[in-house]
């Protein structure tokens, strides 16, 4: 079944909200009453660009989700597709904020990050619950393996993006464990690794742009 008139309005509408306008969490921010350490610029800019990074993948984790929500018919995978999606809302302003922080911007291709990863989600959708929800477990998995890799690059005095890193870690590890739980699917080898790729694409344009 198609989507209707009105949740492809209502897609729209959460797709310019993620991209444009500013995110809003339910929790308080990891890190937040911790005092800001001493950096040096080119320590802060490391930061920054990392964290424009992390930013970019919750946009695109956020187009991801809301495709797969809008294409899933099943009423339980689309439970658990929303409940991770206003998560990863919550770790979009905690990384936006950050940037702020650290004087850094966010990435010039987000538009383009999340049109991409919306359409990638949309045809996960349309494949049925079980590799809908193994796609969303996969994709966790590979977040958390970013997140370690981000959390040993981190300069050692920066605790305040640390704390947003690992609770974005744990959190992301629970929602691979919730699609599993909820009757994923393990994906196949060539889909993993075209999704480690296109990552990787994306990870590396956006410390830069």
């Amino acid at each position: 079944m198609l989507p209707t008139l009105d949740e492809l309005i209502i897609a729209l509408d959460k797709g310019l909200r993620t991209v444009f306008g500013p995110a809003q969490s339910l929790r308080q921010t990891p890190g937040g009453k911790v005092s800001e350490a001493a950096m040096s610029e080119r320590e802060r800019a490391h930061a920054a660009a990392l964290m424009r990074v992390n930013h970019s993948g919750e946009i695109c984790a956020q187009a991801l989700y809301q495709g797969q929500a809008l294409a899933a018919r099943n009423p339980r995978a689309r439970e658990a597709l929303e409940r991770a999606a206003q998560e990863e809302t919550e770790h979009l302003a905690w990384t936006e904020s950050r940037i702020e922080e650290l004087g850094g911007r966010k990435s010039l291709l987000n538009p383009v990050w999340y049109a991409g990863s919306f359409a990638i989600g949309a045809v996960a959708g349309l494949l049925g619950e079980r590799w809908n929800l193994g796609f969303l477990a996969e994709t966790e998995r590979q977040v958390v393996a970013h997140l370690e890799g981000h959390l040993g690059r981190l300069p050692q005095a920066d605790t305040k993006s640390r704390a947003i890193l690992e609770q974005m870690r744990d959190d992301e590890a629970r929602h691979a464990t919730s699609a599993i739980t909820h009757g994923g699917a393990e994906l196949p080898a060539p889909a993993k690794l075209a999704m480690r790729l296109s990552s990787k694409v994306m990870t590396e344009t956006a410390f830069w742009i």
